[in-house]
C-alpha cells in the first residue's frame, strides 16, 4: 500500500508539473505525455527511503567480500550505500533511464566511491549479473517472478537476494524484516541438490535420493541395513544438512550428514553411530 501511494503521488506530481509548463501544448496533451514518460519502463522509478536501504543491506549481510548488483538502480542510492557504508568491494547498478544513470554517476563521484561503484544502461533481463554475491531489487512482483529462473540458474549458491516490498511468487523467503512500514524479503540462492547421490564407506554402499523445490528438500537414505526418511533437512546456499536413523542389527543407528555441494559432487561429513567419516558423494546422471 505504501508503495502504491508513493507511485500515485509521483504520478500526480508529474501531471501537475506537466500541466504547469509548456503553455503551447493543451492540458490534455501535456498530461498524456507525462503519463507516457512515467510508464515508459516496466517499473516506474520510486526511490527507496535511506532507512530501508540500510536495512536491506544489513539483512543481506553485505560486506567487504561482496559484489552488490542493484537491478533497476534508479539514482544509485543502494549501490552507493553498499560501497560507502558497508565497504563492499564492488557495486553495480543497472537501469534503462539515462538521466538516472547520470545522476547516480555524479553522486558516486561526489561521495568518493566512483572507483568501486559502476552504473550501466542495460536490460535487467539480459545483463550478466552472474558475479553478484548480493542482489537488491525494488521491482514489481511480476518482474521478480520473471527474473526468478535466471536468479536460480545463474547466481552461485549462497548469493543473497533482497527485495523491497515485493515478493518472489511461490519462492518463500529465508528471512523477512519490517522497516518504516515497508516489508523487506531475503532469499538465499540454494544449490541444486535434487537427484540420486551415492558413496561408499568401508565397501558399504549408500544412496541418497532427494527431491527439491527452491530451498525445500525431502528425501530418503538407503544403506546396507535398510531405508530411512530424512529429518531436519536443510539446504542453505551450498550446504545440505540432515539427520536420520538406520536400522542395523536390531538397533537404531543415528546418522548426521553435513555436505557441501559443488555441482555433481558433494563433499560431506557422514557421522554414523557416533563415528565421523569423510565422504565424497557423486550425483548419478539423469
Amino acid at each position: 500500500m505504501q508503495a502504491f501511494k508513493a507511485i500515485t503521488a509521483a504520478i500526480l506530481l508529474m501531471l501537475w508539473a506537466a500541466v504547469s509548463a509548456a503553455p503551447q501544448e493543451s492540458t490534455s496533451e501535456r498530461a498524456i505525455k507525462a503519463l507516457e514518460d512515467f510508464f515508459k519502463f516496466d517499473v516506474p522509478y520510486v526511490p527507496t527511503p535511506p532507512e530501508v536501504v540500510k536495512t536491506m543491506l544489513k539483512l543481506a549481510g553485505a560486506g567487504p567480500d561482496d559484489t552488490v548488483y542493484d537491478l533497476g538502480s534508479g539514482d544509485g542510492r543502494i549501490v552507493i550505500a553498499a560501497v560507502r557504508d558497508f565497504g563492499v568491494k564492488k557495486g553495480v547498478g543497472i537501469d534503462l533511464d539515462q538521466d538516472l544513470i547520470n545522476r547516480a554517476l555524479q553522486t558516486a563521484v561526489r561521495e568518493g566511491v566512483d572507483g568501486r561503484a559502476e552504473f550501466h544502461i542495460s536490460d535487467i533481463f539480459t545483463t550478466d549479473f552472474s558475479d553478484a554475491t548480493v542482489m537488491t531489487l525494488y521491482l514489481l512482483e511480476k518482474i521478480n517472478v520473471q527474473l526468478r529462473p535466471r536468479i536460480l540458474d545463474e547466481l552461485n549458491p549462497g548469493t543473497r537476494v533482497v527485495s523491497h516490498h515485493f515478493s518472489m511468487g511461490d519462492w518463500s523467503p529465508d528471512a523477512e524484516r519490517n522497516e518504516h512500514q515497508r516489508r523487506i524479503y531475503m532469499w538465499i540462492v540454494p544449490a541444486k541438490v535434487a537427484g540420486i547421490w551415492t558413496w561408499t564407506i568401508e565397501d558399504q554402499a549408500y544412496r541418497l535420493e532427494l527431491e527439491q523445490k527452491y530451498q525445500k528438500v525431502s528425501g530418503t537414505l538407503h544403506g546396507p541395513s535398510g531405508t530411512a526418511k530424512l529429518r531436519d533437512l536443510r539446504v542453505r546456499g551450498s550446504n545440505l544438512n540432515f539427520e536420520t536413523d538406520l536400522r542395523g542389527r536390531g538397533a537404531s543407528i543415528p546418522i548426521y550428514f553435513k555436505g557441501n555441494s559443488a555441482g555433481e559432487v558433494m563433499d560431506a561429513v557422514f557421522e554414523l553411530n557416533g563415528q565421523a567419516h569423510h565422504v565424497v558423494a557423486n550425483r548419478l546422471p539423469q
